[in-house]
């Protein structure tokens, strides 16, 4: 199988962001996307952003357009939430954003009326119907398709890093579950996600696909969900294993991490240089770790079995590439990672409000209302 990686930008970000609809009073999610997204994609035709629905019914998406910096997708998609607030707001529904919604029943929930979505549910069944599951992507330009696949197998060292930052699920359909990012666990049962096959070349990455859409796996590119992916049709590496980012702060600082990395990792390519990648055992370990575990995890850095905890090995990372955010003209969201190591990621956040309120969930939903709107607190556990 013949797979074109189109041309694009080299380090130009995208972004998408999964933000649910609860209604203001119970803080319960609310299946309207349906009832407010018609007139949304007519009022925005002509913008950057857009705004979609999702697998269910309680999800809108909004997507920046290609940005030549991260400020630029941000700004995006502030417009896309002011855009959407006009609709929402006299309706009595709230937006948020968390990798889980900390008390919503799966059973609850409708999906929304499109063939691609019942298809999976049907192949999936329980699992696909429990994927209340609320996630960020960051898309980066990369100029020369013989680079993505060793910038794939080279960023997987960071996945528990940006998994950590981003953890925001430690509730599921109202228990307390231990992990600080209980949807990275819950996405990998879907055929075809979770960590990705570490492949060295598009040879190899169109042979996989001839392989499963052959067998009836799937029935394109656009099916491997791994948490990070080629993303063929817009030139792009995708991450896709974050959690819902509480806050467009946050959002604004992985997105920066992931741009930096990339360029790094490309200019080390431009310098004739073999990118380290993990061996795969150590790269499932490490996100088991950054799912249980959040910023306190010890993570395996390098193929000698070095261990790290991952708030250190990522401040030293942000303080050595720091120079590649200047010329990005992301330094500002760059050095926000700093802040969520030291003040706490929105796991951390959510847990402290659920034991200041003798566990009352519905103090943590009206919590990441406010954050949404606000940004985020200094609340720590």
């Amino acid at each position: 199988m013949t797979v074109t990686f189109a041309t694009s930008p080299r380090s130009t970000v995208g972004l998408e962001w999964e933000l649910m609809l609860a209604d203001r009073d119970t803080g319960d999610l609310v299946g309207r996307a349906p009832e407010i997204l018609p007139a949304l994609e007519e009022s925005t035709a002509l913008e950057r952003y857009t705004v979609t629905g999702e697998l269910l019914t309680n999800t809108i998406e909004v997507t920046s357009g290609i940005g030549d910096t991260v400020a630029s997708a941000v700004d995006d998609i502030g417009d896309a939430i002011a855009q959407v607030r006009q609709l929402t707001t006299p309706r009595g529904i709230e937006l948020l954003c968390a990798g889980s919604h900390p008390f919503a029943q799966w059973f609850d929930q409708q999906v929304t009326d499109k063939t691609r979505y019942h298809t999976l549910i049907e192949r999936t069944q329980w699992w696909g119907r429990n994927m209340m599951i609320w996630g960020i992507h960051v898309h980066v330009g990369v100029e020369d398709v013989t680079k993505v696949l060793p910038i794939i197998g080279a960023l997987a060292t960071y996945l528990p890093h940006l998994q950590a930052l981003s953890a925001s699920s430690p509730f599921w359909a109202g228990e307390r579950t231990g992990y600080a990012s209980n949807r990275a666990l819950v996405f990998q049962q879907l055929p075809t996600a979770g960590l990705p096959w570490l492949l060295d070349d598009w040879a190899q990455y169109e042979n996989y696909l001839d392989d499963m859409v052959r067998t009836g796996v799937m029935e394109d590119a656009t099916e491997v969900r791994w948490d990070i992916r080629p993303a063929p049709r817009w030139g792009t590496i995708e991450v896709r294993a974050c959690d819902g980012m509480s806050t467009l702060t946050e959002l604004a600082a992985v997105a920066a991490l992931v741009q930096v990395l990339v360029e790094h990792f490309s200019r080390e390519l431009d310098e004739g240089r073999t990118l380290e990648r993990l061996q795969p055992w150590y790269v499932r370990e490490n996100k088991w770790r950054a799912a249980r575990y959040g910023l306190d995890a010890r993570v395996i850095v390098d193929p000698h079995g070095t261990q790290r905890v991952v708030t250190e090995h990522l401040l030293e990372t942000v303080e050595r590439l720091r120079p590649i955010a200047e010329e990005l003209h992301c330094a500002v969201e760059f050095d926000a990672l700093a802040s969520i190591a030291g003040q706490g990621a929105s796991y951390q956040r959510q847990l402290a409000v659920a034991d200041a309120s003798d566990g009352d969930l519905r103090q943590v939903v009206q919590h990441l209302i406010r954050e949404f709107r606000e940004g985020p607190s200094r609340a720590r556990p």
